[in-house]
């Protein structure tokens, strides 16, 4: 009987043996095909496009609150800035912001005006409703209020004081509930122009600042983890035609004042060791329109553009080079780019040390051993990304900003969370919650 019903059962042994390998390969061919399909994704679509994609599949926009702050933050320093120059107002409702490196402020500010299907970015939506929202935007336009007052100055008038509007800002923001309830560190600022907020800044390091350049701020301050860096709005025609080198005759260009403060100093070393060089153009330049055209035609006709670091180690003229297809040569050790978690700078530029640009005839020959292929190699990657450093491409510098900032906000919870549990700091104590930028994790900890 046992072995009768042994017998009987053996068919359905086979077929449940039969269904679990089955069902093991059909679990290993779906395992296979997500691999293969994740591959396929990730090698046929640019980086950009890719973390566009996965964004969209993970989390919702991040809701952004605008602040309505007093018309003298942003219209109103319009309107100092061109009286200053004694440009007349003819439309105080159709102003403008000037055309300069620092623009990133107004042209985040009008995107988060725009109406939402003509908005530049998926990553933010913008509500009306503070208590819904995930982030503040602060519209202060801070590198220009900087540079309203020189021009005053100059000419006896002292009507207008940058200093008085930090201030002022701050005092605005601590009056209000939502900067006081997380101690600011849920709102989003600029801070483009190295010295823009200098005075306040302290005030308001726990905010997430948008920056050209570190250069200026101390570790306690700012921090890779915390803000985000920013391109320069780039000031020459963007060069529109196609890779090659038949019109670019020139070996490498650069055009700016050759004498800086501390951090530019090996500027005036470079200028003595290039501007012998018969396939180099080394020139002395400042800002004018004049300027500008011929930094558009010098970097349109040459392989290599260099850039040294100046008063702080970043500078628009790395933006200009990036979309004239013209290959950087950064000589600037302590320099931190914009989106580097999507673009692979080597593949774009050439780093040198400062120690070694400086010694005589270290940088020309270096940049005579590097082939045409190479340089070619080199354009059609710059090709790929120059979009990401303009402010008027639909999905440009803009776009890009505001998914760094998107990105921002786990972590900015996080904090906020941690804060509230967080009986007691000793001051003294290292405090690994803020990867700042200029600390050396490796010698505070002892890791090697």
């Amino acid at each position: 009987m046992k072995d009768r019903a042994m017998r009987r059962n053996e068919p359905w042994k086979r077929m449940g043996k039969r269904r679990s390998i089955l069902s093991s390969v059909l679990v290993a061919a779906c395992v296979s095909f997500l691999v293969v399909y994740n591959y396929l994704l990730s090698t046929s679509l640019p980086p950009q496009q890719l973390h566009s994609l996965r964004h969209m599949h993970s989390s919702l926009p991040v809701k952004i609150f605008m602040y309505d702050l007093p018309y003298n933050f942003t219209y109103g320093v319009i309107e100092q800035y061109l009286a200053a120059r004694g440009v007349p107002i003819k439309n105080h409702s159709d102003l403008h912001y000037p055309g300069n490196q620092h623009s990133a402020e107004w042209f985040l500010f009008r995107d988060l005006l725009r109406p939402s299907d003509d908005r530049r970015s998926n990553y933010v939506s913008v509500t009306l409703d503070p208590f819904e929202a995930d982030l503040f935007y602060v519209p202060f336009f801070s590198s220009l209020s900087l540079v309203v007052n020189p021009v005053r100055q100059e000419a006896g008038d002292n009507s207008y004081s940058d200093d008085e509007m930090q201030e002022q800002l701050v005092a605005w923001l601590e009056k209000q509930h939502f900067w006081r309830r997380h101690r600011g560190r849920d709102h989003v600022i600029v801070c483009q122009d190295p010295n823009a907020l200098s005075k306040v800044i302290h005030r308001l390091e726990n905010a997430v600042l948008l920056v050209s350049d570190f250069g200026r701020l101390k570790a306690e301050q700012a921090s890779l983890v915390k803000d985000v860096v920013i391109p320069y709005s780039h000031r020459i025609n963007v060069y529109n035609g196609d890779i090659g080198l038949q019109k670019r005759h020139s070996l490498l260009f650069f055009m700016g004042n050759r004498f800086r403060k501390e951090g530019g100093k090996v500027r005036n070393i470079l200028f003595q060791t290039l501007e012998g060089e018969d396939d180099m153009i080394i020139k002395h330049g400042t800002q004018s329109r004049e300027s500008r055209r011929l930094a558009t035609q010098g970097m349109h006709t040459s392989k290599f553009c260099l850039h040294p670091a100046g008063d702080t180690p970043s500078a628009c003229r790395l933006f200009d080079a990036i979309v004239s297809l013209c290959v950087p040569v950064i000589v600037s050790d302590d320099i931190e780019l914009p989106f580097e978690d999507v673009i692979d700078y080597s593949k774009i530029a050439i780093f040198v040390a400062s120690s070694d640009a400086v010694q005589p005839g270290y940088l020309a020959s270096m940049l005579r051993s590097v082939t045409l292929e190479q340089i070619l190699q080199y354009q059609r990657e710059l090709k790929k990304v120059k979009k990401y450093f303009d402010y008027l491409e639909p999905d440009g510098a803009v776009n890009e900003i505001w998914r760094q900032v998107a990105s921002k906000v786990h972590s900015i919870k996080l904090m906020i969370h941690r804060e509230k549990r967080i009986v007691k700091k000793e001051e003294a104590k290292l405090d690994c919650s803020c990867l700042c930028l200029n600390r050396n994790y490796s010698s505070q900890t002892g890791l090697q």
